[in-house]
């Protein structure tokens, strides 16, 4: 008979977070697979335990999974953990899941943190729908490319970001999405623990003068619905022209409206550029 894999949230922060029962389970467990050894010995040494070791993360799945499963099958029982949060969620975890999934190893989640739901429940934005987007791609073309197709999507939206990348990332979600309320969680349930609501443009402003510090969970408010009857492009040219006369600029208040409306940016901004010159 096989034995289980067992997916252990783990602190994202404070050791206190660990739930009895994630503690109890990693007292049992045959062995830990351990997104980085070393994380995980902490954790281990602070419960007063030790416990045989299996390194499994992006760079080693491909050999590491199925190395795991096999000892699965032959009776041995898991516990999966991640540096910090719960195993498979924006995690290489998911393709072990897939893999024991797919061979009839049973996974039990033992629940606990999750860096997302506790930044989401802290944003103030609406709850009840939501989509999570882990980390944007690297590269900023298709980065870009991914946040275009979120642009009218409704529910709000949450992300991953490095503190090297966050600068660059709160520029491109401005660009695509315009100025959106967007709550910044950093260091959740850690001694700086900080979490800022505000604007995308503030948020912009305050980081090109500050230095981004720690992991971030940014939550970014959903597009605004758009009205069940289309709004014409003549009206949509009236509330560009509106906003350009509140101060902002063109480009700003095109794909502003644009977002909120469903119009074309690029037939917007025709219209709108020929009808100020007309002005």
């Amino acid at each position: 008979m096989s034995g289980t894999l067992y997916l252990i949230a783990t602190p994202i922060g404070n050791l206190g977070d660990l739930s009895p029962r994630a503690a109890d389970t990693l007292a049992a467990v045959d062995f830990v697979a351990a997104e980085d050894t070393r994380v995980t010995m902490k954790l281990l040494s602070h419960l007063e335990l030790k416990k045989p070791m299996v390194s499994y993360h992006e760079h080693n799945k491909a050999a590491a999974g199925p190395a795991i499963l096999a000892r699965l099958l032959a009776g041995e029982s898991c516990a999966l953990a991640t540096d910090a949060g719960t195993p498979a969620i924006s995690d290489p975890g998911e393709d072990l899941v897939r893999l024991c999934a797919e061979n009839g190893v049973a996974v039990q989640a033992i629940p606990g943190c999750c860096a997302l739901i506790s930044a989401l429940a802290v944003s103030g934005l609406p709850t009840g729908r939501f989509v999570f987007e882990g980390f944007l791609p690297v590269n900023r073309a298709q980065r870009r490319e991914r946040l275009q197709g979120l642009l009218g999507e409704e529910r709000t939206l949450l992300f991953y970001e490095a503190p090297h990348r966050l600068r660059t990332t709160l520029d491109d979600l401005l660009l695509a999405f315009g100025d959106r309320r967007v709550t910044l969680c950093r260091e959740l349930t850690k001694l700086h623990e900080d979490v800022m609501r505000t604007t995308l443009v503030r948020a912009a402003d305050w980081y090109r003068e500050n230095e981004p510090r720690g992991e971030y969970v940014l939550v970014v408010a959903g597009a605004k619905r758009v009205a069940d009857h289309a709004v014409t492009l003549e009206q949509g040219v009236a509330m560009v022209l509106e906003r350009r006369a509140r101060g902002e600029r063109m480009k700003d208040a095109v794909r502003q409206v644009s977002a909120d409306t469903g119009l074309a940016r690029n037939e917007l901004y025709d219209a709108a550029l020929r009808a100020a010159q007309e002005q």
